[in-house]
């Protein structure tokens, strides 16, 4: 299996928000409990065959707000040419149109040399990698509060709608699943490689509700997360039930199809 099916069975699990009963979270177990885990410098093929070095950064990141671009404009502002590959340019006149650039009325981080401007390339002395990231590192900050929105939620995705019920209340319903090619709009059928259906990023040692919390934090609240966590649990022990039963018809119905297919491997 080169890669899971867009479609694939999912578990969901659904629940009152504890910080606002107006509003409920759907999340995919099936995502938040595989193994997926970043593998960039470490397999990654990144996104297009002729730029593996890049990982997802080749297209550069678009903002989600005012807010998003700020907080990595204070990062700029304390990256030194030792961190950032492209310092002297992406600081050249002082402003945001140096780091950052529109397409189609969006701004995002500016595309340099193919790549976004903070994307540090192989050879550098700091090493490859994104120069916010490794700032955060460096610093002890956690990496999702220094990186633009859409980075450090990669390959998760957060979206909103609002559910009407027969006795004309309604609730916003926030579901919490896999970013899969989908995500990226129609192009994203176009990438040649993508890496949360994979299995050769399907390797990590905990799963992904564990190993992204302060991610998922971020994105539901604490109280939520610690019902996801129960919920997240729950399903694991019914998967090693199912395990230990020697009952691997039902597996594909409970685990990513990725991660099973990497524990094949």
């Amino acid at each position: 299996m080169a890669e899971a099916p867009l479609d694939l069975p999912r578990v969901w699990v659904e629940f009152t928000d504890p910080a606002d009963a107006r509003q409920r979270f759907r999340c995919d177990l099936t995502w938040l409990t595989s193994s997926w885990t970043c593998i960039f410098g470490a397999g990654c093929r990144g996104i297009y065959a002729d730029r593996p070095d890049d990982g997802c950064c080749t297209l550069g990141a678009h903002f989600t707000d005012k807010a998003d671009r700020r907080r990595v404009a204070a990062v700029v502002a304390e990256l030194g040419h030792d961190e950032w590959q492209y310092h002297d340019l992406g600081t050249a006149t002082g402003t945001k149109d140096d780091w950052s650039e529109k397409e189609d009325g969006a701004r995002k981080t500016r595309v340099v040399d193919g790549a976004c401007i903070f994307l540090n390339r192989p050879g550098f002395p700091a090493g490859a990698g994104c120069a916010l990231h490794q700032h955060a590192v460096l610093t002890g900050a956690p990496p999702h509060t220094l990186k633009p929105d859409v980075c450090w939620q990669l390959p998760t995705r957060r979206s909103y709608r609002t559910v009407e019920l027969p006795d004309e209340t309604s609730y916003l319903e926030i579901t919490i699943t896999e970013y899969d090619r989908r995500g990226w709009g129609p192009g994203g059928h176009d990438l040649d490689w993508y890496c949360s259906g994979s299995p050769e990023a399907h390797v990590g040692r905990e799963p992904v509700y564990r190993s992204c919390a302060a991610e998922l934090v971020e994105l539901m609240g604490q109280a939520a997360y610690e019902e996801l966590v129960l919920r997240a649990e729950a399903h694991l022990a019914a998967v090693k039930a199912v395990r230990a039963r020697g009952n691997r018809a039902l597996l594909p119905l409970l685990v990513h199809p990725a991660t099973l297919e990497a524990e094949r491997r």
